[in-house]
C-alpha cells in the first residue's frame, strides 16, 4: 500500500467519523422533537431546524474549559479522547463493502470489539479524575455495567462468527443468508440490548442518570471536552449500528450490491440507529438491580444457548 493510498484512506475514515455521528445526532434531535412535541429544535436555521446541531456546536465552543482544582488534571483532560479515539479505529476496520474498508484485517470482529471496549474506559477515567462524588458514583456504575454486558455482547458476536466460520466481518457477510434472520435472532437481540448498555444509552443510562447524579462522570466537563463525550456517544451508535447490519442483516447484500453495496450497509445501519434513538424516547430508565438481573439472568443464558445452537447447526450442516 502506497503512502498516497494510506493518506486517502485515513482522510476518508476521518471524514466519515466526523459526518456519520453528526448525522445521527441531527436525526436524534428531529425524532425526539417529533415524538416528544419539543418545538425548540424545529426552529434553528429556518427549515425544519436544520441548523440546531450547528447552534449546539457554537455553544460548546464558546463555553469556558474548566478543570476542577482537586481533579487529576492529566487524566481529566485526556479522558474525552480515550472515549473518542477507539471508535475511530473501529470505523477504520468496519467494512461497508467487500472492497470499501480502510483496514482489511483477518480478525476485524475481534479488533472492533476490543476498540469499543477501550472506549468505555474514557468514562471511568472521567469519573475517577473529576474529584466529584457524583462523577465517581457514575464511574462505578459504568464499571459494573461494562463488566456485566461485555460478556453477552462478545458471545453474540462469537455466535455469528461461528456460523460464518470466520472472524473477518467481510467473511461473515459473504456467508450470510436470509435464514440467519431466524437462526441468529436471539443473538441479534442480545447484541442490540448489550450494545445499548455499552453505550450507556437509555434505558441503560444509569452511569449518567441526570436526575440522580447530575451528569455522572461528565458532571465537571464543559465546552469542547463535554462535546467530545457526546460525539463519542454518537460515534458508538454509528459503530454498533453498522456492526449489527454487517453481522445480522447481510451488510452490503442487496440489489446491485456490486455497485451500491456500501449504500445498503449505511441504510441498514441507519435503520438500527433510529431504533436506538426510539429506545431513548420510549423506554424509562431501569434500576441498577434490574440492569444486573437482565445481564446475568437473561442475556447471558440467551447468548450461551445461541452459541450452543449455532455450534450444533454448524456441525450438522458440515
Amino acid at each position: 500500500m502506497s503512502v498516497l493510498e494510506v493518506v486517502v484512506r485515513s482522510v476518508a475514515v476521518l471524514a466519515a467519523f466526523l459526518v456519520f455521528p453528526l448525522l445521527v445526532g441531527q436525526t436524534e434531535h428531529k425524532l425526539m422533537a417529533h415524538m416528544q412535541g419539543r418545538l425548540g429544535p424545529m426552529y434553528a436555521g429556518g427549515f425544519h431546524g436544520w441548523a440546531q446541531l450547528v447552534a449546539d456546536g457554537v455553544k460548546f465552543v464558546q463555553k469556558e474549559d474548566i478543570t476542577p482544582r482537586a481533579a487529576d488534571r492529566t487524566i481529566f483532560k485526556i479522558a474525552p479522547f480515550v472515549a473518542l479515539i477507539p471508535y475511530l479505529l473501529a470505523m477504520a476496520a468496519l467494512p461497508l463493502q467487500h472492497d470499501v474498508v480502510a483496514i482489511d484485517v483477518p480478525a476485524s470482529a475481534v479488533l472492533i470489539l476490543a476498540a469499543t471496549s477501550v472506549g468505555a474506559l474514557g468514562t471511568l477515567m472521567a469519573g475517577w479524575a473529576s474529584a466529584n462524588k457524583y462523577a465517581l458514583l457514575g464511574a462505578l456504575r459504568s464499571a459494573a455495567q461494562l463488566v456485566s454486558y461485555e460478556l453477552p455482547l462478545v458471545l453474540a458476536v462469537a455466535s455469528a462468527c461461528l456460523a460464518a466460520g470466520t472472524l473477518s466481518l467481510s467473511g461473515v457477510v459473504e456467508a450470510w443468508s436470509p435464514w440467519w434472520l431466524i437462526w441468529q435472532l436471539p443473538g441479534a437481540i442480545v447484541f442490540l440490548v448489550a450494545a445499548l448498555a455499552e453505550l450507556q444509552r437509555p434505558p441503560f443510562d444509569m452511569p449518567i442518570a441526570d436526575a440522580e447524579l447530575v451528569m455522572g462522570p461528565w458532571t465537571e466537563y464543559t465546552g469542547l471536552r463535554f462535546a467530545f463525550f457526546l460525539l463519542s456517544e454518537y460515534a458508538g451508535i454509528v459503530i454498533f449500528s453498522l456492526l449489527f447490519a454487517v453481522l445480522y442483516l447481510g451488510g452490503w447484500r442487496g440489489p446491485f450490491d456490486d455497485h451500491i453495496g456500501w449504500l445498503w450497509t449505511l441504510l441498514k445501519g441507519f435503520v438500527i440507529a433510529i431504533l436506538v434513538i426510539w429506545f431513548r424516547v420510549a423506554w424509562p430508565r431501569m434500576r441498577e438491580d434490574q440492569l444486573q438481573r437482565l445481564a446475568w439472568l437473561v442475556l447471558l443464558p440467551m447468548a450461551l444457548i445461541q452459541l450452543a445452537l449455532t455450534g450444533i447447526g454448524v456441525v450438522m450442516t458440515q
